[in-house]
């Protein structure tokens, strides 16, 4: 392992043992916010110093084998014992390594947070609404597997099926972190049910991932910039939902930013999800806006999930999935769609790790 992750590590040490030390005393014990706060500290640094110690024993162990491995000379038992130390203790410092290695990368707190789900048709008409109501279908399915609860928030459905326009609220643990990355455009070739001549049409949608705002540090919002308007909602819900303004549409004046929700039927329900929605949207451009502030001629290994971007291709006939920001070809589309998304998630949070371990290393070599 590099020497400045080992200068990060060893902090971590020293570190773990202030804690215990605060944690001792009296005045802090008194003190339960604070007390919290130490403790949750505590937890996150004695689970990498833990595995610090247990790498710099292994390292010995490791050492250790090797000088008996040459000792053994001709003692057949021997050397077979120490191969094998040499062999475990190889093995489990390489893992130890990884997951140090990545317990050092910087943290986004919004990973845990639940997320809002916007999925729009764009080029293609109606099969471009298909396209939408299928990845409606496989997110739905991904998060059925993940044991996270979704919501619709908003829909404009399209005459033939699918949706013109679609918000989806899931909630459930690091629902954010999973998804963040599904951001941007995505196109889709296939012969459309629509096509009588059995040619591949090319269509597309966007999607956007919002974290839920914090309610304790949320955007504020002042009321006076807000239009809020109500109106009768569209679609299923029997006759109450239809006959009724319940539905609500907030927009942000200052931003332009707008967001609605018509699945309750409570006009105040309603209209604290579009909140919702409304500051998880204001949330979002603050974030896209810092972010290219901060790196404004930088083309990141992942993307900015701008949904101008296109990000994957779905080509059916060719049953391929293909992610264009890691170069990931996957010939298991069907299996995907059906929410088996694993695969893909995972190869784009081990692309991050290692874009933020090469900044790492590139920062500490400045």
């Amino acid at each position: 392992m590099k020497a400045f992750f080992r200068q990060q590590l060893d902090r971590y040490t020293d570190r773990l043992g202030e804690l215990e030390f605060l944690l001792s005393r009296e005045d802090i014990m008194k003190d339960m916010e604070q007390f919290l706060k130490l403790s949750r500290e505590h937890s996150d640094v004695a689970a990498v110093a833990t595995r610090w110690s247990r790498y710099q024993q292994r390292e010995k162990d490791l050492s250790q084998a090797r000088e008996m491995l040459e000792a053994a000379g001709q003692d057949p038992e021997m050397a077979a014992l120490a191969q094998e130390e040499v062999e475990s203790a190889t093995a489990e410092i390489a893992q130890l390594a990884t997951e140090l290695q990545r317990m050092l990368l910087p943290k986004d707190p919004d990973d845990v947070r639940n997320a809002f789900l916007e999925i729009r048709a764009g080029t293609g008409g109606d099969e471009s609404a298909l396209f939408a109501g299928d990845l409606v279908r496989m997110y739905t399915r991904y998060c059925e597997r993940r044991g996270w609860k979704t919501e619709v928030i908003s829909a404009s459905e399209s005459e033939l099926g699918g949706f013109k326009d679609i918000v989806l609220r899931i909630v459930g643990p690091n629902v954010y972190g999973d998804l963040k990355f599904e951001s941007g455009g995505h196109r889709v070739q296939r012969v459309p049910a629509t096509e009588t001549q059995g040619r591949i049409h090319t269509s597309a949608c966007t999607v956007a991932v919002l974290a839920e705002p914090d309610e304790s540090v949320a955007v504020q919002i002042n009321p006076a910039d807000l239009r809020i308007d109500t109106y009768r909602a569209s679609g299923a819900g029997g006759q109450h939902i239809n006959k009724t303004d319940s539905a609500v549409r907030i927009t942000h004046i200052p931003t332009g930013i707008v967001a609605e929700c018509q699945d309750d039927r409570s006009q105040h329900r309603n209209k604290a999800k579009a909140l919702q929605v409304l500051s998880a949207r204001i949330q979002e451009k603050d974030r896209a806006e810092r972010a290219a502030r901060d790196a404004a001629e930088r083309k990141s290994l992942i993307g900015s999930g701008d949904r101008s971007d296109r990000i994957r291709t779905y080509n059916f006939p060719q049953g391929r999935l293909t992610d264009h920001r890691i170069n990931l070809t996957l010939y298991k589309l069907l299996i995907i769609m059906e929410g088996d998304m694993d695969d893909v998630i995972q190869a784009l949070q081990a692309a991050q790790a290692a874009e933020q371990l090469a900044a790492l290393e590139v920062g500490a070599s400045a």
